[in-house]
């Protein structure tokens, strides 16, 4: 990283009227913002939760919006316990584990609202500009007792930005892998409690073949992006907030023009999105009661191209509730009910048409038992048109022994309503996949325990955690053929006859003082479950034992700058046939921003050392799988060193 200080001096003697001298670090003052948090139902501060919630603050929210403007994907795939998994490598499509868990039953929430649908999509963090975020809020482990089925695995709910003055940003980035960013924000000054905001943005890349093998390492996509949003609010506490969005997106992969598959034939492999949605969250209050109703609707058209396969298919979310809490001494109880309906219809595979409709109630009790002590108790039960009756219960406590030191211990319990829409599926499509029959619905418990202390510009925190999954789904070979002129599929979902367990820690450390900034992560991850082909229990693949990071930064009246380093380690592989497990590697990074007046000049850099999973065995394999797709997954970047740059202007 020698040319890094380089690059940073030639910024700062760029020739630009000089800023004013910044204080020296003794006399910036620590100031310690109150973060309130909207996840839990109760809008605590984050501190007097007894659910543990970790929050992405607006500062590191700005950092990762220089890095990646497109996506979220990085934001919280650098976050302790989270890890963002490339799904489908033609298309460059991912979702995020939390904790070990599969993607799938991760809910990924709006201001609260599913605005991405009411299961996992392997494209949401791909498709969500951070520019007009104000925090992304996380709670890991299951979290159905507080919204449902699709949240077994955690919440991740992405908190819009509010403006206290009228303000406008506009931000340009382009990218060595011939990627375009281009996004505008604009919003209103609050007047009489009334306020709105604009985002909108296009985004876009050529395909790329790293390699030279003839198959596209990174697809080609263009992207467009808009979402309006408005907010009322009264003296009384009565409020209504409003949102809609709409996200039309070509993707293009697979072989690369004129180049041909291993079988001889080109393979194309396009995905088509027209995504679009509105939401609303209105409250008041009535004594001393608050009310509170949430409604959203969401339509996702997809058409999928598999070679000469094609698949078209829509999936509409619509979603309705209602919440009464109620202040009683020590207690706040929440009381609520819900209604929710997940559809999906397919132009061309019928068979995997469903509608799940699914009522639910649930109540919510924190107990603040003095100043030290809190206790949170929620249930809910959904009664599920396919699946049947849900219960999810949780149980959270926090113990604060001192000022510096903070415990909590929560266990909960879930389930999950399995659907078509699987890691693998992402990357194949439909059409090898036998219906489905016979499934139950997943179900998990969880428990986790944290301790942190805090003093000063230091903060440590430790966790513990685990999980039982029972009967999850796999996709699994079905040898038999086609009987009676029936055909028969290669594939098929089952529930697997024993749990998936999952157990590990997370280590976090920073140190905050003045303008400098230092972080250190370590996550450990043990995942077992059970192989339905072999029959044998194994590591849940592409689930790494370690993970570390180091980051360092430092910001100043003329900019910012920093580094960091990831570290990935093993990851068992499931059907690969040049590896059975993968590489441990590092990936380095640095980011140089300078301020000069209104505008923000930036310079970043990722994987810096050119990691590149195509360096060590081929992506592609010598013949497709069973069922349908020709690439081995992704264990590391296919993309290699990767920089950006451009400007972000405020006015």
């Amino acid at each position: 990283m020698l040319w890094l200080p380089g690059i940073v001096a030639a910024l700062l003697l760029a020739q630009t009227p000089p800023a004013p001298p910044a204080p020296e670090p003794a006399d910036v003052p620590e100031v310690k913002e109150e973060v309130t948090v909207s996840a839990t139902r109760t809008d605590r501060r984050l501190q007097d939760e007894p659910l543990r919630v970790e929050v992405i603050d607006r500062e590191e929210i700005e950092e990762k919006a220089l890095m990646t403007p497109g996506s979220v994907a990085m934001l919280l795939g650098e976050t302790t316990g989270l890890r963002v998994q490339t799904v489908a490598p033609s298309l460059g499509a991912a979702n995020v584990r939390i904790q070990g868990l599969r993607g799938r039953y991760a809910q990924l929430l709006a201001d609260g609202l599913p605005l991405y649908g009411a299961g996992g999509d392997s494209l949401n963090l791909l498709q969500v500009p951070p520019l007009d975020l104000g925090q992304v809020e996380v709670i890991k482990g299951a979290a159905s007792a507080l919204y449902g089925p699709a949240a077994l695995g955690g919440i991740i709910n992405l908190v819009s930005r509010r403006a206290e003055a009228a303000e406008t940003e506009a931000l340009v980035n382009v990218t060595s892998q011939a990627g375009l960013d281009g996004t505008f924000w604009t919003a209103s000054a609050p007047v009489e409690g009334r306020s709105w905001s604009l985002l909108t943005g296009f985004h876009g890349q050529r395909r790329q073949d790293l390699d030279g093998d003839g198959w596209s390492d990174l697809p080609a996509f263009a992207r467009a992006v808009v979402r309006p949003r408005v907010r009322i609010e009264s003296d009384s506490g009565a409020a209504l907030f409003v949102t809609g969005g709409a996200i039309v997106e070509q993707r293009d992969g697979g072989t690369e023009p004129g180049a041909l598959a291993p079988d001889g034939a080109p393979f194309a492999q396009d995905l088509d999105t027209f995504r679009a949605d509105a939401g609303a969250v209105g409250r008041w209050v009535a004594g001393t009661r608050l009310f509170a109703a949430r409604a959203a609707w969401s339509r996702n058209g997809q058409r999928r191209t598999f070679g000469d396969v094609v698949e078209r298919g829509t999936r509409h979310t619509a979603f309705g509730e209602g919440t009464m809490t109620m202040p009683a001494g020590r207690h706040t109880l929440v009381v609520g009910a819900a209604l929710q309906q997940d559809r999906f219809a397919s132009r061309d595979l019928p068979r995997f048409d469903y509608v799940f409709t699914v009522p639910a109630v649930f109540a919510q009790d924190e107990v603040t038992l003095g100043s030290r002590v809190a206790i949170s108790a929620s249930a809910r039960v959904d009664v599920h048109s396919a699946y049947g009756t849900l219960v999810s219960p949780r149980v959270s406590a926090l113990v604060k022994p001192s000022a510096a030191w903070t415990a909590r211990l929560s266990i909960g319990g879930g389930a999950f309503a399995p659907t078509p829409f699987t890691e693998e599926t992402d990357d194949s499509g439909l059409s090898q996949l036998a219906p489905l029959i016979g499934l139950v619905a997943e179900r998990a418990r969880t428990i986790s325990g944290d301790v942190s202390w805090t003093r000063g510009p230091f903060e440590i925190s430790a966790t513990g955690f685990g999980s039982i999954v029972d009967d999850a789904v796999q996709l699994a070979s079905l040898p038999q053929p086609a009987i009676a002129g029936v055909r028969g599929y290669p594939v098929g979902l089952v529930n697997a006859p024993e749990p998936v367990r999952t157990w590990g820690t997370e280590f976090l450390a920073r140190y905050r003082r003045g303008r400098l900034g230092l972080m250190a992560t370590h996550a450990f991850t043990h995942a077992t479950e059970l192989d339905v082909d072999t029959r044998r229990r194994r590591e849940v693949p592409l689930t790494p034992r370690h993970a570390a990071s180091l980051n360092a930064a430092w910001e100043a009246g003329w900019g910012r700058a920093g580094v960091e380093a990831y570290y990935t380690g093993r990851q068992s592989l499931e059907d690969d046939p040049y590896r059975e497990a993968s590489r441990r590697y590092v990936l380095f990074g640095g980011l140089v921003e300078r301020r000069v007046g209104r505008i923000r000049l930036f310079l970043n850099v990722e994987n810096l050392g050119d990691v590149r999973q195509t360096k060590t065995a081929p992506l592609v394999l010598p013949q497709r799988r069973p069922d349908g797709r020709w690439t081995v997954d992704a264990w590391a970047p296919l993309d290699g060193r990767t920089w950006n740059g451009g400007l972000r202007a405020a006015f």
